[in-house]
């Protein structure tokens, strides 16, 4: 709901299985994958239908046969509870999304031995993005750049920035 309400970027669902597994609830992270765009993509089309509670219930109930009591006892719940927060705006429906910016880190390494590679003792830098797609997973994208390549990409992004800043 906190994604639906834009006050988080996306659901980390490795953390989010990491707090599951120390409550004691085993799960596999691509399961909680699937089961968060799931539970997403219901909230978000109920919102989008203006459903109440019970027309949200009542169509889940005629289309889902295989939701346990207790799973649609929470849904009922969260929707009663914190449906109304969640707004979703036309313009935001008919836009093609693709994901937004969570963190970026970066650092330095040199390599300084390899049984495959002769042009060694280089500096290159590692960078890690960390990206939430439009359904709200957050994945971290990582790459190796040369120090040249980094500088212009470091460039850019205060290119961005500054333009950013103007809007």
């Amino acid at each position: 709901m906190q994604h639906l309400n834009h006050k988080i970027p996306g659901v980390n669902t490795v953390e989010l299985c990491q707090r599951l597994r120390t409550s004691g609830i085993e799960v596999n992270v691509g399961d909680l994958a699937k089961i968060t765009n799931t539970v997403s993509f219901l909230f978000s089309t109920a919102a989008r239908n203006n459903l109440s509670t019970e027309e949200l219930i009542t169509a889940l109930g005629s289309t889902v046969n295989t939701l346990p009591k207790h799973a649609i006892q929470v849904i009922r719940h969260v929707w009663n509870e914190q449906g109304k927060s969640v707004s979703v705006s036309e313009d935001k429906g008919n836009m093609t999304t693709v994901g937004q910016f969570v963190d970026i880190k970066w650092k330095l390494g040199v390599a300084m031995s390899s049984d495959t590679c002769r042009s060694l003792k280089y500096p290159y830098v590692m960078v890690t993005l960390k990206v939430a797609d439009p359904s709200g997973q957050i994945t971290n994208k990582c790459f190796e750049m040369t120090v040249p390549q980094f500088k212009n990409f470091f460039r850019q992004f205060k290119e961005m920035a500054a333009v950013l800043e103007t809007v």
